[in-house]
């Protein structure tokens, strides 16, 4: 799990980092509470409270391969990022519940996975106009009035990602050597998605075939033995196609599973054909020699 990143230094990558969408809230069930209630403050309802612990129970049995038994104790450590939401810190509370505090290493707010904002208090029939609106526009460039855009939260995101990086470098995610590391960040439906984004490259137009997650659903990106992470490292090429995948996305996520990273310009188109068109692939070595032979006799007898 290790990987050269500098002169004589080198970095070991977390096993696995799992998106969390939060649990069911009062909003999922009623949309008018967002005109009377912050969308920060939003509680979980019961069910998702439920929904939270099932979550952790499901995220313990991942990362410990299988669940608690003789060799589990030592094999493995979480970390948390959390929005600053109620829905999402109440969301970590039931899915902290499932884990020993000894291998919990670290739990952090962090504002930059927030919900993406939508302009304070939302009046219902307005919110529904303007989300109608949304999908004519196109879902990820369309901000919302005093909100933000999918757009902006790519941006913010791409800013975390950055802190990640630099928490990964100097190794404050990783205490021993001799366990698994795991991130958990526990989120929104559609920063999550724009996470995924972000992380494999993903254009605008695929991100918005991309499905929402259901409450408290998560998904794994796992460390392939080639130094990239992948969904098809613990989900299934069905899963994918389900969560709105093309074809094009799920071939990456294959070639992530397997591929040495460093191979990854000579081997990754990574959709560089939906740049271009009449894309055409150069003939091979000895490939349209005779044509060539043919115009330099032409041009030597045009010159006789």
């Amino acid at each position: 799990m290790s990987r050269q990143h500098a002169a004589g230094c080198a970095r070991r990558l977390p096993k696995r980092i799992i998106l969390v969408r939060h649990g069911e809230s009062q909003g999922n069930l009623d949309m008018s509470a967002y005109s009377t209630t912050p969308d920060y403050r939003i509680p979980l309802t019961p069910r998702g409270v439920e929904q939270a612990r099932a979550a952790g129970r499901g995220i313990l049995d991942v990362v410990s391969s299988g669940g608690p038994d003789a060799n589990w104790k030592g094999a493995f450590y979480v970390y948390f990022y959390v929005s600053p939401y109620e829905r999402t810190r109440a969301t970590l509370r039931g899915i902290g519940a499932a884990f020993p505090r000894d291998r919990v290493i670290g739990a952090r707010e962090e504002c930059r996975v927030r919900e993406q904002d939508f302009g304070n208090f939302q009046v219902e029939e307005r919110m529904r106009a303007i989300k109608e609106t949304r999908e004519r526009f196109g879902r990820f460039f369309f901000r919302f009035p005093e909100g933000e855009s999918a757009a902006d939260v790519f941006d913010r995101v791409a800013s975390f990602l950055e802190s990640l990086w630099r928490d990964i470098d100097n190794g404050r995610l990783d205490p021993s050597t001799n366990c698994e590391t795991n991130l958990v960040i526990v989120s929104h439906g559609l920063t999550s998605r724009v996470f995924m984004m972000k992380w494999f490259k993903w254009t605008v137009e695929q991100f918005e075939r991309l499905n929402n997650f259901e409450n408290c659903e998560f998904r794994v990106m796992q460390l392939g033995p080639g130094g990239e992470y992948s969904l098809l490292m613990h989900h299934t090429k069905e899963e994918l196609e389900e969560w709105g995948l093309s074809p094009e996305m799920i071939t990456d996520q294959q070639w992530r599973a397997s591929a040495n990273r460093r191979s990854w310009s000579e081997e990754c188109s990574s959709f560089i054909a939906t740049f271009f068109d009449n894309w055409v692939d150069p003939p091979e070595e000895g490939e349209g020699d005779g044509d060539r032979q043919k115009q330099d006799d032409g041009k030597i007898k045009s010159l006789e």
